[in-house]
């Protein structure tokens, strides 16, 4: 196992499975393997900003584990990790042994550090991964910029004076910037598929429920999601089927639904045959700027799909998805807004103050019109296996602006930069963000895969055709 640097190094900007089967042939060792994760990590991190902490010590310690059992005579059940020393990073709302749970903020500085690491950082680890650290984030989640004031902004790789999206920042710009080839990051408005969208890699948010949360901070039980960010669809697939089960003995999330474990991994190389593919018009292209558009035109034209179609009450379901938000998020951090709010991150204090205030009938209002509406789009999935739209109304923006126009009407950046994918999460549906190249002049732009809820095989089967096709790609940024 004595790889060449240059060949290492070759292999970082690979995907994980890449990696994978590099370890397990002894091509090169897992210690090498992460080495280059840490030392490109100290080379880009000042200009990327994506990590706020790096897990240096343990890495290497887990790294050496892999390669002493490689040789021993568990080598042979050792090969069969999927993940065999891929290096791997988390949004900092994930619990990691020894580390306080930051979720962006200054106030969580103070807390005791974690016990345990999260459930679904085990579940990789348990695969064969190696955590390296953790991801920049928008404070408490709130927000889709990942302009953090508290530690600085993280930075677009493709174009460093862009944001990244967010709130999980963090992960998309440690995936496209080569740190590490599979991140996690949460989704409670788009917080996946932004930053996966402007960054240039494949996102997926999962069926509302199907990922524990257990050892994650919350910021709206009635609307997080956990997910995996990748350079490939492959990896995506596999991380996601690498975290599914039920949860383990002593843990509960409410929020998790039970259900049998339903593999997808051998679903992406099935191609379309017979998937009947819609593309969202009405709300989905009115919110949407023309490279935005050009995204999704170019994504349809190469799956056949010329349907147009519209969610019904969809403006009312990203109203609900609004106040629900607010709502619970504000809750969450009541004792610290009377007592701190000068600790708070000042884009969202004022948001979190506000929806103190909201009225308790407005809140059970918002959660009625989000299951009829649930419902009414339930309906159109007897029509239509997949539907397709914008993941983000823009590529990413500059850091530090405030506001952007779509269709002749100016919008602030920090929630809007959500507008399109709000209303998907609201009802819980799988999506699977592909990044299109083309659209823009220098820069990616996403478009959603969404499916029918626990249908996460056919985002991933329609992504990773699009993948084959050369439609998407995740290349990783020239530093």
């Amino acid at each position: 196992m004595s790889a060449a640097p240059d060949a290492i190094a070759a292999l970082l900007l690979k995907d994980g499975c890449a990696m994978a089967t590099a370890v397990q042939s002894k091509a090169v060792s897992a210690v090498a393997l992460v080495q280059a994760s840490l030392d490109r990590i100290e080379a880009t991190n000042g200009r990327v900003n994506a990590f706020t902490d790096v897990v240096r010590e343990r890495a290497l310690r887990r790294a050496a584990q892999i390669d002493a059992s490689l040789f021993s005579d568990r080598g042979a059940r050792t090969r069969e990790l999927p993940l065999l020393g891929v290096p791997f990073a988390v949004k900092n709302l994930f619990d990691i042994a020894g580390l306080p749970t930051l979720a962006g903020s200054k106030i969580e500085r103070e807390s005791s550090p974690a016990r345990s690491d999260a459930e679904l950082v085990r579940r990789l680890e348990n695969a064969g991964a190696v955590l390296v650290g953790a991801l920049n984030m928008d404070e408490y989640a709130y927000g889709f910029t990942t302009e953090n004031s508290h530690v600085g902004a993280a930075h677009n790789p493709h174009d460093l004076s862009r944001i990244a999206g967010g709130s999980s920042g963090g992960s998309g710009a440690a995936v496209a910037a080569g740190q590490v080839p599979l991140t996690l990051g949460s989704d409670t408005n788009g917080s996946i598929r932004v930053p996966a969208s402007l960054c240039g890699v494949f996102g997926l948010k999962p069926t509302f429920g199907r990922l524990p949360r257990t050892g994650s901070y919350p910021f709206v039980s009635s609307l997080d999601h956990l997910g995996p960010f990748a350079r490939s669809v492959r990896d995506l697939a596999l991380a996601y089927d690498l975290m599914q089960g039920p949860e383990t003995a002593g843990l509960h999330d409410p929020g998790c639904a039970q259900r049998a474990v339903e593999p997808v991994t051998p679903a992406i190389g099935r191609g379309l045959q017979g998937l009947r593919i819609g593309v969202l018009g009405g709300y989905f292209r009115e919110r949407a700027q023309p490279e935005a558009l050009t995204a999704v035109d170019a994504v349809a034209q190469a799956l056949g799909a010329s349907q147009t179609v519209e969610l019904p009450m969809v403006e009312a379901g990203r109203a609900a998805a609004f106040l629900i938000t607010n709502s619970e998020g504000a809750a969450l951090h009541l004792p610290d807004l009377r007592t701190r709010a000068q600790d708070f991150e000042p884009l969202s204090r004022d948001r979190f103050l506000a929806g103190a205030l909201l009225p308790a009938a407005w809140i059970a209002r918002a959660q009625r019109v989000r299951r009829l509406y649930a419902e009414q789009v339930g309906r159109l999935f007897e029509r239509f296996d997949v539907l397709l739209a914008a993941a983000t109304p823009c590529a990413a923006t500059p850091i530090g602006a405030e506001w952007f126009e779509i269709n002749g009407q100016r919008l602030p950046v920090r929630p809007s930069m959500g507008v399109l994918t709000q209303p998907i999460s609201c009802i819980g549906l799988p999506v699977c963000a592909v990044p299109v190249w083309g659209a823009h002049p220098d820069l990616p732009i996403g478009v959603q895969v969404i499916a029918a809820p626990w249908r996460e095989d056919l985002v991933l089967r329609v992504a990773a055709a699009l993948e084959a096709a050369g439609v998407v790609q995740a290349p990783v940024a020239a530093l």
